[in-house]
């Protein structure tokens, strides 16, 4: 990573300016088993990122999550991830990518995000 690419920031420093804009997705939400947050582009300098709860449930804790870039397709770049939690959350974002970029984009309020996105079948 290059030294002023937003990645290598603590997630503290980076969350700071854009807690406000994020969206916070919970299990009920996804079908996934934690919790998940996206966010319009703002300031950003990277491409459309979500954040991922580490730890499986309904709890928000910005400070133990995964960031999982979308494009060109979906990768850890910074926290861990089971493999299995790496598997549900690839196939969510590419279920959902297309509204996902276009809330990044600014496209879409989160109303209209939330009416677009589509949970994971249960299994």
């Amino acid at each position: 990573m290059r030294s002023g690419d937003l990645a290598s920031e603590p997630i503290e420093a980076v969350e700071a300016e854009d807690i406000f804009t994020m969206t916070n997705l919970s299990p009920r939400m996804t079908g996934l088993p934690m919790s998940i947050w996206v966010s319009p582009r703002g300031n950003a300098r990277h491409d459309v990122r979500v954040k991922v709860n580490m730890t499986h449930g309904r709890q928000m804790n910005i400070n133990n999550a995964a960031v999982v870039a979308v494009r060109p397709s979906p990768r850890v770049v910074t926290g861990r991830l089971s493999s299995d939690d790496q598997r549900a959350v690839t196939e969510w974002i590419t279920l959902n990518a297309q509204a996902v970029i276009d809330y990044w984009d600014d496209k879409l309020d989160t109303d209209e995000l939330i009416e677009r996105l589509k949970r994971l079948p249960q299994k």
